[in-house]
């Protein structure tokens, strides 16, 4: 009874002084109650992503994010959590669930990378479904096993899964019981689920997933809650890492994650909650874009065909990485150190890896997946890659902007990792981790087993 009331009092110190006008907001829409299909007893997990949140943010004094820090304070938390690589979203929100990095999940992309039978430029295709996709046992997976419930909020590498119970998407179905929910209480109508993507802005999307998650945990009440809030990457993208438009997506990320420690609070739910609050990767800024396919257009790769280059050779940028496919395999004995040679010599690459050598980074080799890149190019700091056929393949940009991708061991990418509430030990500092800790901790809070998981749990910052 103790625990339970002091759980209590925790969230309602967060929430009363950091989410009032929020809550306040969120109190004048009707809340749905339970409608009986709710997990009754044992733990709660909801695993919030900021996306690109850097570690180091959390240690300027200036980051308006008191139910951030507040959750810090009162739980554990680490000094910074190593991404996997590539330091992109999908792949590492895939890792966060799996415990295995893209060597074994396979997610190298923002979805699957395809390649047109005309030979024409490499697609990533993000509406996949997830058994095509993921190729590692997920949380969710284990915990269907055990008849045990998922919800997700805007997750990642997860369309079409069957052990996720209750969904509202990046792209919601407007017919789904979640968006039902929503607009029976008037917190959005069916025109605005139906053109969720079209002329809106990142906060709102944000504002209305958070409606959504707050709705799955109170009347739906998964075992497991995964919720990823987006816009501070869509700002750190367009103004650069750390810039005041990210400051201010930080605090509104704050506040969401407060409304939704509220509405917890008011359902009677806190007794039983873990939240663990990371994000996918870092960020950093930069000035100059490098264009790999202008350069394979220079080396005569990429030709100019009907209005379109085609090839046997493709870039596929992804900031501060790119990886290249040789789509003939008969030519990469020769092009593979050919090409080597000569991006290695381009100004703004630090490293260019066969595949061999990118396999100690955590890639997958070609043997095991067509996602597997022949080539493995790192930027420097200050540069990025990006898209596009013409030159030139190197090109100054002002202002700054940014950028993730970058070889995790890069300090700027190292990611949030903050654990905190009924079964989480007070005042622990984790020091440095990894992000493939995050999964089998959470396993065992759930109890539920993730036999492939390539890390130990963070048994220190849980509860005896």
């Amino acid at each position: 009874m103790q625990k339970v009331l002091a759980v209590a009092i925790f969230f309602a110190a967060i929430v009363s002084g950091s989410a009032s006008l929020y809550a306040q907001s969120s109190a004048a829409a009707p809340q749905a109650s339970n409608d009986g299909s709710a997990a009754h007893q044992g733990p709660i997990v909801v695993l919030i992503t900021i996306d690109g949140f850097p570690a180091r943010a959390l240690k300027d004094p200036r980051l308006p994010m008191p139910t951030l820090r507040m959750l810090q304070a009162n739980g554990a938390y680490a000094e910074a959590m190593l991404p996997i690589n590539p330091t992109i979203t999908w792949p590492n929100h895939t890792a966060l669930i799996t415990g295995v990095n893209a060597s074994e999940h396979h997610v190298l992309f923002n979805g699957l990378l395809t390649f047109p039978s005309d030979h024409s430029i490499v697609d990533v295709k993000p509406w996949v479904p997830k058994e095509q996709l993921v190729h590692a046992r997920t949380l969710y997976d284990a915990l269907a096993q055990k008849g045990m419930m998922t919800g997700q909020v805007d997750w990642v590498a997860i369309f079409g899964a069957k052990d996720v119970r209750w969904q509202f998407a990046e792209n919601p179905d407007v017919d789904g019981p979640v968006a039902h929910d929503l607009i029976a209480q008037g917190l959005v109508t069916h025109d605005e689920i139906a053109t969720f993507g079209e002329n809106s802005s990142p906060a709102w999307r944000d504002q209305v997933w958070t409606d959504a998650a707050i709705d799955i945990l109170t009347r739906h009440t998964p075992n497991l809650l995964l919720f990823h809030l987006l816009q501070t990457d869509s700002l750190q993208h367009q103004y650069g890492a750390l810039s005041p438009a990210a400051y201010a997506a930080f605090g509104y990320a704050d506040a969401s994650i407060a409304r939704l420690i509220d509405a917890a609070r008011q359902a009677g739910l806190l007794d039983r909650i873990t939240f663990i609050v990371a994000s996918d990767h870092g960020f950093a800024s930069y000035t100059h874009i490098i264009r790999a396919n202008a350069a394979l257009v220079q080396q005569g790769l990429l030709r100019l065909q009907d209005g379109s280059y085609r090839g046997d050779v493709w870039a596929q940028p992804e900031g501060g990485e790119a990886s290249l496919y040789i789509r003939d395999a008969s030519k990469r004995a020769t092009l593979v150190p050919k090409l080597k040679a000569y991006f290695e010599h381009l100004p703004g690459i630090a490293a260019v890896y066969t595949n061999e050598e990118a396999q100690k980074l955590g890639i997958p080799s070609t043997a095991s997946t067509d996602q597997a890149p022949d080539l493995y190019l790192a930027a420097k700091p200050g540069y990025a890659f990006a898209d596009g056929t013409v030159e030139p393949v190197e090109q100054d940009v002002t202002p700054a902007r940014g950028a993730h991708g970058y070889l995790n061991s890069d300090s700027d990418m190292e990611a949030l990792f903050i654990a905190s509430g009924a079964h989480i030990r007070k005042g622990v500092d984790l020091g440095h981790i990894t992000n493939l800790q995050v999964a089998p901790t959470i396993a065992k809070i759930l109890g539920v087993s993730l036999p492939a998981a390539q890390q130990q749990p963070l048994t220190d910052a849980m509860q005896q």
